[in-house]
């Protein structure tokens, strides 16, 4: 499976702006933008003016990158929300929220989607009690994702019983459970990824 294998600091360099892959590396001072707040490369201090085809590619660059997608994968969830009722912008990021992985990060059963990712593939999760290891899965409104029984002894889940965890208004988290239900579809207001979905539509509509 082809995966993104670089530096992810540099993707949020290149952004000019926190994508949070790192978990809590991203919340330190340890963050490669707050020591370098400039793409990376022997240009990335340079001035540089942007086009309008420039500013949507970078938008869905930044897209991609929040959500942890590869182009191609990227451009099917595209199309699949052209397809459906309502507005595309809307239905792509709302298709995105609702992946497993995505899901599993809002609980709070990862510091980052990249490692919500992992966990996922290494079967740690279950949908409606059945395993799922398929990172792009998608969840429907009423169904309960939990952490594996036989989970529930590692020192990751164990440690996660300790924090005090903030869902979205669209999922209920029950901590001791180590469980969760996603109660309905995102909203655009109560999706806080700092993306302007329509230069996406603008770029693939071209």
């Amino acid at each position: 499976m082809a995966r993104y294998t670089d530096a992810a600091c540099r993707l949020c360099r290149r952004e000019s702006q926190k994508l949070f892959l790192k978990g809590e590396r991203c919340y330190s001072t340890k963050c490669a933008l707050e020591r370098r707040n400039y793409p990376p490369g022997q240009h990335g201090q340079g001035r540089k003016k942007v086009s309008d085809y420039g500013l949507q590619l970078r938008e869905k660059q930044k897209a991609k990158r929040f959500y942890g997608l590869l182009e191609k994968q990227f451009r099917n969830t595209f199309d699949k929300a052209a397809k459906r009722k309502g507005i595309t912008g809307e239905n792509l990021l709302v298709m995105l929220e609702t992946r497993l992985d995505n899901t599993v990060f809002r609980m709070g059963f990862a510091s980052s989607r990249k490692e919500a990712r992992q966990l996922v593939n290494h079967g740690h999760f279950m949908v409606d009690g059945k395993k799922v290891d398929i990172p792009s899965y998608e969840i429907r409104p009423g169904q309960t994702v939990a952490v594996k029984k036989k989970s529930h002894s590692s020192p990751k889940f164990k440690e996660i019983k300790e924090f005090q965890i903030t869902a979205p208004a669209w999922i209920s988290v029950d901590i001791d459970k180590l469980e969760g239900q996603v109660l309905s579809l995102p909203t655009r207001e109560e999706i806080d990824t700092p993306i302007a979905e329509h230069l996406i539509v603008e770029l693939y509509s071209k």
